[in-house]
């Protein structure tokens, strides 16, 4: 008599491990994609903060330029803070205003004595949005010979 094959018992049924591993995975890559979307809104923010950055030192350096030429008459770029600019600032200020919302600008003038070159300081201020703090962007220049 032949000794009869039992067959080897069937392992523990592990039904759902598949699934479970699959529902895992998309779990974390979820998070990942969330993950990805916050670092995008950071950049798009950030860039934008860099390119209101770059409008301002543009404006301040094209300000000089046009101070330059115009030495004789510095005391008339003054601009105080929500001031209302002078007629030689005038287009300045509205194109400076148009390319930066909300720019805040102040220009202060201190004539020089003697020999001295006559010192001018650009402050341009804006905020981006109402919850982010604000940005200011300042530049000092000398202009010697400005009697």
């Amino acid at each position: 008599m032949r000794p009869r094959l039992v067959p080897p018992a069937p392992p523990r049924a592990q039904r759902g491990i598949a699934l479970l591993e699959a529902l895992l995975a998309a779990v974390i890559l979820a998070i990942g994609l969330l993950g990805t979307i916050g670092l995008q809104a950071r950049s798009y923010a950030a860039l934008s903060d860099a390119g209101m950055r770059a409008e301002a030192a543009i404006a301040a350096n094209k300000l000089l330029g046009i101070m330059n030429t115009d030495i004789s008459h510095l005391e008339d770029y003054a601009l105080e803070a929500d001031g209302e600019p002078s007629a030689r600032l005038e287009q300045w200020h509205e194109e400076t205003v148009r390319l930066i919302p909300g720019a805040r600008i102040t220009i202060a003038v201190t004539p020089g004595e003697d020999a001295a070159p006559a010192a001018v300081d650009i402050a341009i201020r804006w905020q981006r949005k109402a919850d982010t703090p604000g940005n200011t962007h300042r530049v000092t220049s000398y202009f010697a010979g400005s009697r």
